[in-house]
């Protein structure tokens, strides 16, 4: 025996002993745990890739949460990269859930400090930026290994392109795709340890099963909300640079992966800046002498895998396809993912912001600046801003008609106020009154024009087919007409529609100019061309890329959406004179009226009550709410688009706003064709909203209506049998009683035959042809019998001659006597109005 072998043996020995002390129960009857690691010195035979993810499997299920980290923390300080990269990715399962769903893991979505705080506080310090976990992922990483990501988990746009062997856009996959062998099915992305954590991470907030409606949970208060703040803070700081990855604090540091240069021609969908050009790989070699460069690839990594997980759901080839009403609905968004969709907009723009002055000017890009400052300038415009538009295209034109929708108007409207982020903001003054918008950002809402103008069109569409009388929705519009009357925006906005609709010049050095999406080469890390300083270039360069060089604009202040913002004024004065009026109504009924309607003592008519919302059910604040909302909204409306008072009073006269006592009896807007009236658009809005109705009536056999919701359906189809019975077996003994004159003949008539249908108030000219031709005998009807009021009167009427001591049978008796003398009563009046009839 040598010497090593020697000291070898004596080494291992005591680690013998110690081992069965950690084996887990499934493997030996020892429960006491140690440092795992010298299981696999004292068993060399088991020193396979199985066994200790078999014991942190079994381990995660027989030991509480706590104690799994706390295990978890020992394994990734105790055994080296080369064991750990095999539990890796059950570990990341494991947390985030598995991407079919099935699995949930640690429900980071609903895991919430004030319901959990133990667990809670746990999870985060373990995922934190600065935690093991991301300590385990740098540990891997300075080893360079490879985990396979399934490509068919992908988003939509993505996997079919990976499909049809066409590289996406996106840096982010370039020289990651595996192609299967001969024979094989399955598409791989070969990613590095922080891709793929960042992969699951992004993608557990999709693959995940939406939340329960009965599980009420905060978002901002849930474990996944806070940790990608954190991430977003550690990777994308506002202030100074990126942290190291903690691996170089223990004497290694994670090198940058290799440059990402695309093998194949490729099509591009979203870059559409000539200025944010990326060069050849060849030209970036002073940017990557900084050595800062080599850690803003992580920055980059996240970023990147954020928009395309969270953002590129739909391309311009599937938006337009969309616009088809027979397209089937791809990915549907959930109000859980737009808000952390705005979480990242809102950081953006923060982190956007927070370059100095003299580094955010245009002349800075000719000068040398470190990569993280042209990531800076770079994030929104080059990887944020198509995938948003067309994903805020879906979201306007597919969510529903409800208050929902105010997740999606608040991300939309935090993208639009960049200034809102800027830390300059801190130093204005906090009045009530809307700042001017500095002219500074004016190349902001050229090189975005789309996201004001097609998508303020979008919104005005939602609106004119909501129900205003919400306060809800109201609040919507307020808050949409309230951002866009901010001093000066509308100004930029005229600006540049009138900087696209400027005509080309012909122009030497722009002949050869195409407004398409330039496809790149490299990867981000690359210096700047020189910027275009052709303002009206870069609009229609930016308006072509996201629509297409065939679109047709419509301009925000033109004649066309001038009129669609008429008719929004019209509707919203009649939301408020709508909502004054259920006021007026609420006050008028008391509670106790709708009680006693029930009963039967007071009448109710069916056919005059509104659609149900929440106006009804909030009371008069609501009211108040909503009258303000609308008021202040029609005053912002008219800033913006210069409307004048006469012109908003003519409207409302024109829309005939000025409404009866109780604002229910005129009737929708319609127009007059050869069937009868025929409803237009704004009379569509105003029967679905409640604001008007027809006056319509049962017109047929009322012994063969629906059974109505306050009567008993079987008792209702009982006494239809018996009067039908009795009905064929005295029929003629029925008309003859009815065919005296005398008081007998009368009180027959009234008790046997219903009023003349012609007497009827026919809306429907076609309806009045056939009801023409219809007469019926006199019959006996049982049916109120069958009426939920009717028994319970009843019942109320036993119940009280019960307390005077009178028995069933003599308060029948009663009850019979008085129905007779109001009956005898009804037939002398009846007989007495129709001798004064013409």
């Amino acid at each position: 025996m040598t010497t090593f072998q020697r000291r070898m043996a004596e080494w291992r020995l005591p680690s013998l002993r110690r081992a069965a002390l950690w084996v887990p129960q499934w493997f030996s009857k020892v429960a006491i745990s140690d440092s795992p690691r010298e299981v696999a010195m004292a068993f060399p035979h088991l020193q396979q890739p199985s066994f200790l993810l078999a014991s942190l499997k079994a381990d995660s299920i027989n030991k509480p949460f706590a104690q799994r980290c706390q295990d978890l923390v020992k394994v990734i300080e105790d055994f080296p990269a080369k064991e750990l990269h095999t539990i890796f990715p059950w570990l990341v399962e494991s947390i985030f859930g598995s991407l079919d769903g099935i699995l949930v893991g640690w429900n980071l979505r609903c895991l919430q400090g004030r319901v959990n705080p133990i667990e809670y506080s746990i999870a985060m310090e373990f995922l934190d930026p600065g935690g093991p976990m991301m300590k385990l992922v740098y540990k891997l990483q300075a080893e360079d290994y490879k985990f396979d990501f399934p490509v068919s988990y992908l988003p939509g746009p993505v996997k079919a392109s990976i499909q049809e062997h066409v590289l996406p856009d996106s840096p982010l996959y370039h020289n990651k795709i595996q192609f299967p062998p001969t024979g094989g099915l399955s598409l791989n992305l070969a990613l590095n340890p922080f891709e793929y954590y960042i992969f699951f991470f992004a993608l557990s907030l999709i693959t995940q099963k939406p939340l329960p409606v009965s599980l009420h949970v905060r978002t901002s208060d849930c474990a996944y909300f806070i940790l990608v703040d954190r991430y977003l803070s550690w990777f994308l700081p506002t202030e100074g640079s990126v942290p190291p990855p903690l691996s170089s604090s223990l004497g290694g540091v994670s090198p940058s992966p290799a440059p990402r240069t695309p093998a194949v021609p490729f099509a591009s969908y979203g870059l559409h800046h000539t200025s944010l050009l990326k060069r050849h790989l060849s030209h970036q070699t002073s940017v990557n002498a900084d050595p800062a460069s080599h850690e803003i690839w992580r920055s980059e990594t996240l970023l990147q895998v954020f928009v395309e997980m969270w953002l590129h759901h739909y391309s311009l080839e599937m938006y337009q396809k969309m616009q088809s009403p027979h397209a089937k609905e791809a990915f549907t968004p959930t109000e859980e993912h737009v808000l952390v969709v705005r979480l990242l907009l809102k950081h953006l723009h923060a982190f956007a912001n927070s370059l100095k002055p003299e580094q955010a000017s245009p002349s800075a890009h000719s000068h040398a600046t470190s990569p993280l400052e042209e990531f800076k300038r770079a994030a929104v415009p080059r990887f944020v801003q198509q995938k948003l538009y067309l994903f805020l295209q879906h979201c306007f034109g597919h969510w529903p008609l409800d208050a929902s929708f105010r997740a999606v108007l608040e991300m939309w409207l935090s993208y639009l106020q960049p200034w809102r982020y800027a830390p300059e903001k801190q130093a204005q003054s906090s009045d009530s009154q809307p700042r001017c918008v500095s002219e500074k950002w004016a190349p902001f809402v050229q090189e975005n024009l789309l996201m004001y103008t097609k998508l303020f069109v979008g919104f005005l569409n939602r609106a004119l087919r909501t129900d205003l009388v919400s306060p809800k929705n109201a609040l919507m519009v307020f808050r949409v007409a309230k951002v866009f009357a901010q001093p000066n925006l509308a100004e930029m906005i005229q600006k540049g529609e009138q900087l696209f609709l400027e005509p080309e010049l012909v122009i030497p050095h722009r002949q050869h100019r195409l407004f398409t999406a330039p496809t790149f080469t490299s990867s981000f890390l690359s210096p700047w061309p020189p910027a275009v300083t052709d303002a009206s270039f870069k609009v229609k360069s930016h308006v072509y890329s996201l629509e297409g060089q065939d679109c047709k604009y419509t301009p925000m202040f033109g004649p066309e959406i001038r009129t669609l913002v008429l008719r929004l004024a019209q509707l919203i004065t009649q939301a408020k004179q709508t909502a004054k009026s259920i006021s007026d109504q609420c006050v008028d009924s008391p509670a106790s009226r709708s009680f006693l309607s029930w009963l039967g003592f007071c009448p109710v008519d069916a056919n005059s009550s509104y659609t149900a919302n929440d106006l009804d059910e909030m009371g008069q604040d609501s009211v108040r709410k909503t009258d303000e909302y609308l008021e202040k909204a029609l005053e912002y409306l008219r800033q913006i688009f210069r409307l004048s008072e006469a012109q908003l009073t003519q409207l409302t006269l024109a829309l005939g706003a000025t409404q009866d006592e109780n604002g229910k009896k005129q009737l929708p807007d319609c127009i007059v064709g050869e069937d009868g009236l025929i409803l237009t658009p704004l009379g569509r809005y105003q029967i679905i909203n409640g604001l008007r109705r027809f006056e319509i009536e049962y017109q047929g056999d009322s012994e063969l209506q629906p059974i109505r919701s306050y009567e008993i359906a079987s008792l209702v189809r009982a006494l239809f049998w018996l009067s039908s019975a009795i009905n064929r077996r005295f029929a003629g003994q029925m008309v003859a009683l009815c065919s005296r004159h005398d008081f007998l003949g009368s009180f027959c008539r009234y008790h046997l035959t219903e009023p003349a249908l012609a007497n009827r108030h026919l809306l429907s000219p076609v309806g009045r042809r056939q009801v023409a031709s219809q007469a019926r005998g006199p019959r006996l009807s049982l049916r109120f019998l069958g009426n939920y009021q009717t028994l319970l009167s009843l019942l109320l009427a036993f119940f009280v001659a019960s307390l005077f001591c009178v028995g069933p049978l003599p308060c029948a008796l009663l009850l019979l006597l008085g129905y007779l003398l109001y009956a005898m009563a009804m037939t002398l009046l009846t007989e007495r109005g129709k001798l004064h009839q013409p």
